[in-house]
């Protein structure tokens, strides 16, 4: 059953299905310049077959190079409708469904990617088990799951969550997952009693600063609560956040970074299914 999160989240992407990846577009890696998506998809190019666990708009799946098969789940109709446009996704299986009920056979992939989802979900442990249900033996499971934010960006959350009480309990939405995600203990612990290998766990800093009125939409778009605030609140928002990151413009340039962690690890071999 879907709860009422993950209605949330579906109807926040319906009305907006280009913008995750317009934002992730519009972030690079401060290394070399590459989007999240790529770096993610390099994990798993020239695997057979992939799946993508909250594919979105099909970003992700269009990145990877060499599949044979490509699928992917999303609580979003409007996000499949624009994936399933794609010519790189023309023969791909493209679902509506909940990450925790995944509308595959067991074995059935090579590898199973997740973008900045898995953290979302305080049932985690049974969207892994459904990762290693689908997998086949000695297959990849690669995701991108958020660090800590740096600048505009962790100015506007914080001041976000401080008008999140006033918000009236029945427009309220509670998403936060598993803190255990976010720990590379916890999470091998988590990925390991589901009979996956311990966690490879590379962080990439993502630039995401540039003008000012772009930051602040990038911040709006990234952070989910505050699609509970009414006019008067974000009007608030807005204006404690220009006040707030005054000191961190430099040539009209307004400075926010995010860490992301690229983990990855393989089912082991040798079970019995």
């Amino acid at each position: 059953m879907t709860t009422p999160a993950e209605a949330f989240m579906a109807a926040y992407h319906d009305r907006k299905p280009h913008m995750t990846s317009d934002l992730i577009d519009s972030c690079r890696v401060v290394d070399d310049g590459r989007t999240s998506y790529q770096v993610l998809a390099a994990r798993v190019s020239g695997t057979r077959c992939v799946l993508d666990l909250g594919c979105g708009d099909g970003s992700l799946l269009a990145a990877i190079e060499g599949a044979e098969v490509l699928a992917g789940v999303d609580l979003s109709a409007a996000h499949l409708d624009v994936a399933r446009a794609r010519p790189e996704l023309a023969d791909a299986d493209l679902r509506l469904a909940r990450v925790q009920e995944l509308p595959f056979a067991d074995g059935s992939f090579d590898a199973v990617v997740s973008h900045m989802v898995l953290m979302l979900f305080p049932d985690a442990d049974a969207v892994i088990a459904e990762a290693a249900r689908v997998l086949a033996p000695g297959g990849v499971f690669a995701a991108a799951i958020a660090g800590g934010v740096t600048g505009a960006l962790k100015v506007f959350i914080e001041l976000a969550n401080s008008l999140l009480d006033e918000v009236p309990e029945e427009r309220r939405v509670h998403i936060g997952g598993n803190p255990r995600i976010r720990r590379r203990e916890g999470l091998d612990a988590m990925l390991g009693a589901a009979c996956f290998e311990p966690v490879s766990w590379d962080p990439i800093d993502l630039d995401f600063g540039g003008p000012e009125a772009d930051v602040w939409a990038r911040c709006c778009e990234t952070f989910y609560p505050v699609g509970t605030l009414d006019a008067e609140q974000l009007k608030r928002l807005e204006s404690a956040f220009r006040e707030g990151t005054r000191d961190l413009v430099e040539n009209g340039r307004l400075r926010a970074g995010m860490t992301m962690r690229i983990v990855e690890t393989r089912l082991r071999a040798g079970l019995p299914r």
